[in-house]
């Protein structure tokens, strides 16, 4: 697919109209983000959106194995590391981008079949169709390298049915297409191997314009979501046992339950085995972020994100968390603090301090 950090493409469609088609070409790094991508992708869709004849876009990853498996932490790592400030740019670009794709005016399809985590989840939930398949694997895991659930998590993940969100970020346990669903994080299931026909029917189609483009769009999907049948979602069948288990007052008795749990099932087991090895610092993170994220609105969201990532790439933790877990591979963290109980209210609220003047928020004009 050539060198390009995002393949762009524009496919005829019926009646003279185009589809831009963007496919994010990294796949032996399961298509994670670079800030050469994002700022490709940002280039590109903002050329599209001007241009009339451009009925629809899609947005997809390179080859069969994943969507986005998120950004590039290793990178982002050791630019915090070296000082460099490339990794702050990449968090303010990503995210300008990922509130972009939220208000996009053309109908935007991405494709979020295979590994969808971290930042590809902040490029799929801002689409107007969003689409997962039978081979999707949606995680924000980002408790266990020390940073926290981005990407507009603030906003969509208390937002998950009862308290399925909390539980989601506090233990970053794998997600499948129904919990997807159920979760509101997608809109529709089609099988992944349905992809080329599906591209096929698309071209087929008489694209009137305006509205008319997004009605159609959901009308083509329709036809294609029928062939999927699903199971049951764990957040589904588990939500009694969440509500109850994350029902405390104080997260210390929240992260006790869960790393307690003592039944049979797969998913909770993996959840409890996460968590027992998330870093304590992100722990109350997401605690706060939780508390401060149902008031928020979207725009809200992504400004208090921002803080927090400048703060988690001046703190140790989350270059130590990326050590252990991706470079050393030792899995063996030195996260400060080291235990839950001795994190600070003061440690915690200094991640939440703007690092710039009050007007000079990066994403002030978002």
């Amino acid at each position: 697919m050539g060198d390009s950090p995002v393949q762009c493409t524009e496919l005829a469609l019926r009646g003279g109209r185009r589809m831009g088609l963007a496919v994010l070409n990294a796949e032996r790094s399961l298509n994670s983000l670079t800030l050469a991508m994002v700022d490709a992708l940002q280039q590109q869709l903002a050329a599209w959106e001007q241009d009339p004849d451009i009925a629809l876009v899609l947005l997809r990853g390179a080859g069969e194995r994943a969507f986005c498996a998120g950004a590039d932490v290793v990178a982002l790592a050791r630019s915090a590391q070296a000082g460099d400030g490339q990794a702050e740019a990449f968090f303010t670009r990503e995210y300008a981008l990922d509130h972009a794709l939220h208000n996009y005016s053309r109908p935007l399809l991405v494709w979020g079949s295979g590994i969808v985590m971290g930042g590809g989840l902040g490029l799929l939930v801002g689409a107007s169709h969003r689409v997962v398949t039978d081979t999707t694997r949606m995680a924000m895991p980002e408790v266990t390298i020390g940073l926290f659930p981005d990407v507009g998590a603030t906003f969509f993940l208390p937002r998950v049915p009862g308290r399925g969100g909390l539980f989601l970020a506090l233990t970053g346990v794998p997600i499948q297409a129904a919990d997807a669903l159920y979760a509101g994080l997608a809109d529709r299931c089609l099988r992944h191997g349905d992809y080329d026909e599906l591209l096929t029917a698309l071209q087929e189609t008489d694209w009137p314009g305006g509205k008319g483009d997004h009605h159609r769009l959901s009308d083509v999907l329709r036809r294609f979501e029928t062939r999927v049948e699903l199971p049951e979602a764990q957040l589904r069948r588990h939500d009694a046992w969440i509500r109850q288990v994350t029902d405390a007052d104080d997260l210390i008795q929240i992260v006790a339950r869960i790393e307690g749990y003592e039944g049979d099932d797969p998913w909770l087991q993996q959840a409890a085995r996460t968590l027992a090895t998330a870093c304590p610092t992100t722990l109350r993170l997401v605690e706060e972020q939780f508390r401060r994220g149902r008031h928020l609105s979207l725009k809200e969201a992504f400004q208090l994100e921002l803080v927090l990532a400048w703060q988690c790439l001046r703190h140790p933790n989350f270059a130590e968390g990326v050590r252990a877990l991706l470079i050393d591979k030792d899995r063996q963290p030195r996260f400060e603090p080291d235990r839950l109980e001795a994190v600070t209210p003061e440690w915690v609220a200094g991640h939440f301090q703007p690092p710039w003047p009050a007007d000079q928020h990066p994403l002030a004009n978002l």
